[in-house]
């Protein structure tokens, strides 16, 4: 399945993308999201402001704006898995891709601020859960394909597939309320398996 994976060139984007949004949230961290400007962002991460809305056109895009590649990747994720693996496993191995941005070494400091700001912010959180809403899209998408590899295609009208996803994106939410919630002192990981264990299901869909 490597006819799936990213060239060298969207390799490269995809980590200038990351270099440009780690300073950004550095700043927003420091100085506030309302007191950051793009200027500083460029400046922060030695860019000119012509480069970097190219990368980013608009504020929000700096925190929310990394789940358009987050959803490719959890494309890339869920086509890798087993194909008789519970949907409800692969979705979860799927999700891992977002716990390194937490309990990463040297993450917890930002991510904690970050995510209460987003939270915080009704922009940011309408922009968050759009971006999230596609991601769905993204992953239905690739329960189908696998579910047809199986030999057990969905059929067109059957609402399970994205059923599953919507509970499983559900779970990711209340994990990071939870996560916050208790001071974020446990894992995210911690609290996305006890999440998701709330409400797994015992078969495929």
């Amino acid at each position: 399945m490597n006819e799936h994976r990213p060239g060298l060139r969207e390799r490269t984007r995809r980590a200038v993308q990351q270099d440009i949004t780690e300073a950004a949230q550095r700043l927003f961290v420091e100085h506030g999201y309302e007191r950051t400007t793009m200027d500083d962002v460029a400046e922060a991460a030695g860019l000119s402001r012509r480069s970097l809305f190219r990368y980013f056109p608009t504020k929000e895009d700096l925190i929310v704006g990394k789940f358009e590649v987050l959803a490719d990747t959890m494309v890339e994720r869920l086509r890798e898995r087993p194909l008789d693996e519970l949907v409800w496993e692969s979705l979860r191995r799927a999700f891992d891709l977002l716990v390194p941005y937490v309990d990463a070494p040297g993450k917890h400091e930002v991510a904690e601020p970050m995510q209460r700001i987003v939270f915080a912010t009704p922009a940011l959180l309408a922009s968050y859960l759009e971006k999230l809403q596609r991601m769905e899209s993204a992953a239905e998408v690739a329960l189908r394909e696998r579910a047809g590899l199986r030999g057990t295609p969905y059929q067109p009208a059957d609402p399970a597939p994205r059923a599953v996803i919507g509970a499983a994106f559900a779970c990711l939410l209340a994990a990071q309320h939870a996560w916050l919630a208790g001071g974020a002192k446990a894992t995210f990981a911690d609290c996305l398996d006890h999440a998701m264990s709330a409400v797994a299901p015992t078969q495929n869909p």
